[in-house]
């Protein structure tokens, strides 16, 4: 083999191992951030309870994202209780209930508490 033949196959080894590598990373880009999502949600639920402690269904719930005023709503089951699923992590919320002229105390879920799973009381003034 010639000097000119080897830097040849040479050139084509790196461009090989480089077009290796970028679609390797491109891989890793592509995988990493949908199994981080897994890790960037949480459930929120509770129950909803009147000024006699006792539960309050048909009542409805709240959550408000703070970034993007996004609000969803949950009406509360016989038991009072709610729920939201797969609520993101990394911005903050509010979250109340409401009953015909009753409100709750808004809650702030805040973006810094790293639970994935979030329980509470509503409770209707």
């Amino acid at each position: 083999m010639s000097p000119a033949d080897l830097r040849l196959l040479s050139r084509r080894s790196f461009l090989s191992r480089g077009l290796s590598l970028s679609l390797l990373a491109l891989l890793l880009a592509v995988a990493l951030p949908s199994s981080a999502q897994n890790f960037s949600r949480r459930d929120i639920s509770g129950i909803v309870t009147g000024t006699d402690g006792k539960t309050v269904s048909g009542a409805t719930v709240f959550l408000e994202n703070l970034k993007t005023r996004d609000i969803r709503s949950f009406i509360s089951t016989a038991n009072g209780v709610f729920s939201f699923a797969q609520v993101g992590m990394t911005d903050d919320y509010q979250i109340w209930a409401q009953k015909g002229s009753h409100k709750s105390r808004t809650h702030t879920i805040s973006s810094f508490d790293s639970r994935t799973q979030l329980s509470m009381e509503l409770k209707l003034k």
